[in-house]
């Protein structure tokens, strides 16, 4: 359509040349001009016209490449995205727990809003990893799968919870699963936060646009709810009730 549309343009205006018996220099360098900016426009159209099938996930790859060229991401951006997926999965299990391990009223209320908030942060990250062809972990709470000395180990990130502390907080009932809970979520927060920072020292990374958003709204969700929680922590400490 654009091609017929600029071989239409061209006729047009060579009519016009043609019933000129002697154009000035003026009027022809005129006509000349209005030929190469049908071409161009016609060009332009050209460019313009979106790909059969460029819907969901190519739309998506699409798109990714269009933002990476604008923003380039690093291999800081990729461990990022990559590593914070089972961190967030963790502190998951972990706020699942409170409804059946007597957690009061008040813990349930924050683990809900941890669960709620991480669950779409993790499919925020898997697309994004998803999207730019990168490997996607799964939402495990084991820690990230690397390889070192040729060997695979599975290396927990900062702040997340060992095995046996993920045991002793599923053992606690009341209280002192709210204690345990508190103690060992504000840890794990620290370490989301730890993360963005060392993201955000890194030369060049946290420039792409989906990564810097959800950096900086890790740092700023999680370091709001460590104080809130340690306001929590400290009157479950001197027998205030939260109920």
């Amino acid at each position: 359509m654009a091609r017929l549309q600029h071989n239409a343009s061209r006729t047009r205006i060579g009519m016009i040349i043609m019933r000129t018996a002697q154009p000035s220099g003026i009027v022809t360098a005129f006509l000349v001009a209005l030929m190469a900016a049908a071409c161009t426009n016609a060009t332009r159209g050209t460019a313009q016209t979106p790909a059969p099938g460029g819907h969901g996930e190519l739309a998506a790859i699409a798109q990714a490449r269009a933002d990476s060229a604008r923003l380039p991401y690093t291999a800081a951006d990729i461990h990022f995205m990559s590593s914070m997926i089972g961190h967030h999965a963790q502190a998951i299990t972990m706020s699942r727990w409170a409804p059946t391990h007597g957690a009061s009223a008040s813990l349930r209320t924050l683990a809900e809003r941890i669960i709620n908030a991480q669950q779409d942060e993790i499919v925020t990250m898997q697309r994004w990893l998803r999207d730019r062809r990168q490997p996607v972990p799964d939402a495990t709470t084991m820690g990230m799968k690397m390889m070192m000395n040729g060997v695979e180990q599975v290396m927990l990130m900062p702040g997340m919870l060992t095995e046996a502390q993920m045991n002793q907080l599923d053992a606690a009932r009341g209280p002192e699963f709210d204690r345990l809970f508190l103690t060992f979520m504000i840890q794990h927060h620290r370490g989301a936060v730890t993360m963005v920072k060392g993201l955000f020292d890194t030369y060049g990374a946290g420039q792409d646009e989906t990564v810097f958003k959800f950096a900086s709204d890790v740092s700023v969700d999680q370091t709001t709810e460590i104080a809130r929680m340690e306001r929590m922590l400290a009157a479950l400490t001197l027998g205030i009730s939260t109920q």
